[in-house]
């Protein structure tokens, strides 16, 4: 990676961090399953207790009013999904130490294809309270046997004193829970010690971080780090670093493994990286949201424009799984109405800063590229009329920001999915999530079609009728890439991460929610509960509903019910 080198200091820094780690690797080969279990209880007290500032300090830079109700994603994908994965973490772990399997007590099945499947959410009542509607499988690769799968299931647990060196985590700069949940993955599924290098866009969040980590840190399986590029070009290439965990684009990933210039397209080409050690990596792309037509009323039309809104604007769009193009047929009698609420939705959706850097030159260039863009309220863009044959960048760039570009597909159903497939599969970059929407009735009646459709989308995560973040929030999901990718074709990573049921060589997630919210649902015969997702841009509750979900996380009880639901229903 073609950057100045970091000061003397920094590099003294770098030196006894990385040496703090050699000598902590022992330290970690010594706790027993019990041992770690209690680490990880010890990190959930202290998540609880720092929850509220690590959330001021979220929003501090991401520059959100501290009475708006986007602070909401910050305590929702902040400490919450880091409580939910410390409890799942050492639920693993105390079957173990019981001789049993992670997996022991979840519900096995069939999907597409002769794959066996785990159902991981919902398992317990909370799920089935909270989440009522909402469901997520693990599918395993064809082939994969039940008894293997719970055999296998622990990962580095079964063995917990064969441990694997010093890792690099580099940290990402979006979402705060990301680079805790990356070093419990790096110690507790793969074995190794961790040096946690910070994205600077989130040095606020050090000091919270640092007690959040800080039983990992005094007993020397963790050290964090600041700094920059010059910082992290060190730090991965240090010779007693054995492996390096990264979150971003694949440019960066790009730059970090085979350097930058000529000189590293030359390298990528020769398949002769810069960084001669294992990588892995959870990367952006082109994350599409597919609609299959069907017969909307007013208010589905409405509802799911504000959905695909909030997969487009959540976090400002700096998600590596943020919808980027909308697929639909120009055929649907409803498709007009539809974009006109989806253009709606854009602009209505509350304001915010673009916080994050390079956001204004990213969308510049995606309006500079489309003489048909149309820009929005808030900084919004949306593409529309896009040539199916020539659809231009929008589909090959990631544009990680308030960009949504609308991608028209010909033709009757069958042709319609035939083609959804081919256009998600070989015509966009990346294979980190997909999005479906579709009706009951149309579920119903594709039947085995949606099946086929679901199971030919080559994704780490596929979503019906949800948005793919359900699979991020759900500590026992995998998130990751499809599998399969290589470093000189990485596309969306290499690897998975969360899979708090420590399931070995999982190949996606699905995960499926309610079309109509409640109580709209119950007239549609359906029995969910679930009103507007507290996720959603557009909920009106959703920092009081974030933090009572967050607080409950760090302590369930049945006491806590009556307010959450009050609080979500009001969203």
């Amino acid at each position: 990676m073609a950057t100045s080198p970091p000061t003397t200091e920094q590099v003294w820094e770098i030196d006894q961090a990385v040496d703090d780690l050699v000598r902590g690797e022992a330290a970690w080969a010594a706790c027993d399953r019990a041992q770690r279990r209690e680490l990880l209880e010890r990190m959930h007290a202290a998540t609880a207790g720092h929850a509220e500032e690590w959330v001021r300090a979220a929003a501090a830079y991401k520059r959100l009013p501290e009475d708006s109700p986007l602070v909401g994603e910050e305590w929702i994908t902040g400490p919450y999904p880091v409580l939910t994965s410390l409890g799942a973490l050492g639920a693993s772990i105390e079957a173990l130490e019981e001789s049993r399997s992670p997996v022991d007590g979840y519900s096995f099945g069939r999907a597409p294809g002769g794959r066996v499947s785990v159902r991981v959410l919902p398992h317990s009542i909370w799920d089935q309270l909270l989440l009522n509607g909402f469901s997520a499988e693990v599918w395993m690769p064809p082939g994969v046997t039940e008894e293997e799968v719970r055999g296998r299931a622990g990962l580095a647990l079964l063995r917990p004193a064969e441990t694997r060196g010093v890792g690099v985590v580099l940290g990402a700069g979006n979402i705060t829970s990301i680079p805790i949940l990356d070093v419990l993955y790096e110690l507790y599924a793969n074995n190794r010690v961790v040096a946690l290098k910070l994205n600077p866009v989130t040095d606020g969040l050090l000091d919270v971080f640092g007690e959040v980590l800080a039983p990992l840190i005094e007993l020397g399986a963790v050290r964090i780090l600041t700094g920059g590029a010059d910082v992290g070009a060190y730090l991965v290439n240090h010779p007693k670093v054995g492996h390096v965990h990264m979150t971003g684009s694949a440019a960066t990933h790009d730059a970090i493994v085979f350097g930058t210039g000529t000189q590293g397209a030359a390298r990528k080409k020769a398949g002769t990286p810069l960084l001669d050690k294992p990588v892995t990596s959870e990367l952006g792309g082109v994350s599409p949201t597919i609609v299959i037509p069907g017969d909307w009323s007013e208010a589905d039309l409405r509802y799911q424009a504000e959905h695909i809104a909030t997969q487009k604007l959540h976090n400002g769009g700096y998600n590596c799984v943020a919808s980027q193009v909308v697929v639909i047929s120009s055929a649907w009698k409803q498709k007009d109405r539809f974009l006109t609420h989806l253009r709606h939705a854009l602009s209505d959706a509350p304001a915010r800063p673009a916080y994050y850097p390079g956001s204004d030159d990213r969308v510049k260039r995606a309006v500079d590229a489309y003489a048909g863009a149309r820009r929005l309220a808030g900084g919004r863009v949306l593409l529309t009329d896009l040539d199916p044959f020539d659809p231009g960048p929008a589909l090959t760039t990631e544009y990680f920001g308030p960009v949504l570009a609308v991608l028209e597909l010909p033709g009757d159903m069958g042709q319609f999915l035939d083609e959804v497939i081919v256009t998600a599969n070989e015509r966009l970059a990346g294979t980190l999530g997909v999005n479906l929407i579709a009706h009951p009735r149309t579920v119903e009646s594709l039947g085995s079609a949606l099946d086929r459709v679901i199971a030919e989308l080559r994704y780490g995560t596929v979503a019906l009728n949800a948005w793919t973040g359900v699979g991020y929030l759900t500590a026992t999901a995998t998130w990751g890439a499809y599998p399969g990718h290589t470093l000189d074709d990485v596309q969306s990573g290499i690897g998975v991460v969360h899979n708090a049921l420590l399931l070995d060589g999982p190949e996606r997630t699905v995960v499926r929610g309610p079309f109509h919210p409640a109580p709209r649902a119950i007239l549609h015969g359906k029995a969910t509960l679930s009103p507007k997702p507290p996720w959603f841009v557009t909920n009106r509750t959703a920092a009081t509903t974030g933090r009572l979900l967050a607080d409950f996380a760090a302590s369930p009880r049945w006491t806590a019910l009556p307010r959450i639901f009050a609080s979500a229903l009001r969203g």
